[in-house]
C-alpha cells in the first residue's frame, strides 16, 4: 500500500498530478481543495495517499491533510459512491462543511455538488451520521437544536456555510435562537 508520496511536482492538470519520486512519475488524482494548495511546478510536494486496486487499474489518490484522506475513505465505503464522486464531494465542500451537513442532516448542501442527486445525498447523510466526527479524532462538532436553527437561519439569509459557521463561533453556548441570530448577524456585519 502506498500511504504517502514525497517528490517533485511535474504536472498539474486538474484533478490529476504527476509527482516524480526518485525518477518514478506517479499519477495522482486529488480533490480541488488539495489542488489549490499545491506548490509551483518543479517544487517539492508531500501528499498522503490512498491506493485503489481494481481489476483493470491501480489508482492513486492524494490529499493535503489526513482529515481529507479519512473522509475520502469513509465516502468510498458507501454503496454507489466511488472515488470520482468522493473527490467531487471533497472538491465541492470542506471537511468541516461536510461534517456540519451530516450533523444537521442537510441534503440540500450535498445536492449542490455536481454528480450528487437527492437520493445519493440522503444515502450519504444516513451512512455518514455519527462516523465523521469519531474518525477525525473528535474534530467534528455536534450541534444542538438552537445552534442548528441559527446556522440554518443564516444560510437562509444568503450567507455561505463558511460565513455562517464562523459567525456561530461568536455566539455563546446556550444562547436562544433569536439572541443567537442577532449576535451572529452582528458579528457578520463587523466582518
Amino acid at each position: 500500500m502506498i500511504g504517502r508520496l514525497s517528490g517533485i511536482l511535474l504536472e498539474k492538470n486538474p484533478p490529476q498530478l504527476i509527482v516524480d519520486c526518485n525518477g518514478v512519475g506517479y499519477e495522482v488524482g486529488v480533490p480541488m481543495s488539495t489542488f489549490y494548495n499545491l506548490p509551483a511546478l518543479g517544487e517539492k510536494v508531500v501528499l498522503l495517499t490512498h491506493l485503489t486496486v481494481r481489476e483493470d487499474a491501480h489508482l492513486l489518490y492524494g490529499f493535503g491533510t489526513a482529515e481529507e484522506r479519512n473522509v475520502f475513505k469513509q465516502l468510498i465505503k458507501i454503496s454507489g459512491v466511488g472515488a470520482r464522486i468522493a473527490l467531487s464531494i471533497l472538491s465541492g465542500m470542506s471537511v468541516t462543511d461536510l461534517i456540519h451537513a451530516v450533523s444537521l442532516q442537510e441534503a440540500g448542501r450535498l445536492t449542490r455538488i455536481p454528480g450528487i442527486g437527492k437520493k445519493t445525498a440522503e444515502r450519504l447523510l444516513l451512512e455518514l451520521k455519527g462516523k465523521l466526527g469519531a474518525d477525525l479524532g473528535g474534530s467534528g462538532t455536534v450541534l444542538n437544536d438552537a445552534t442548528s436553527d441559527i446556522l440554518n437561519a443564516l444560510v437562509a439569509l444568503g450567507y455561505s456555510d463558511k460565513e455562517a459557521a464562523l459567525a456561530l463561533k461568536q455566539v455563546p453556548a446556550g444562547a436562544s435562537v433569536s439572541d443567537g441570530i442577532k449576535l451572529a448577524l452582528k458579528a457578520l456585519s463587523k466582518g
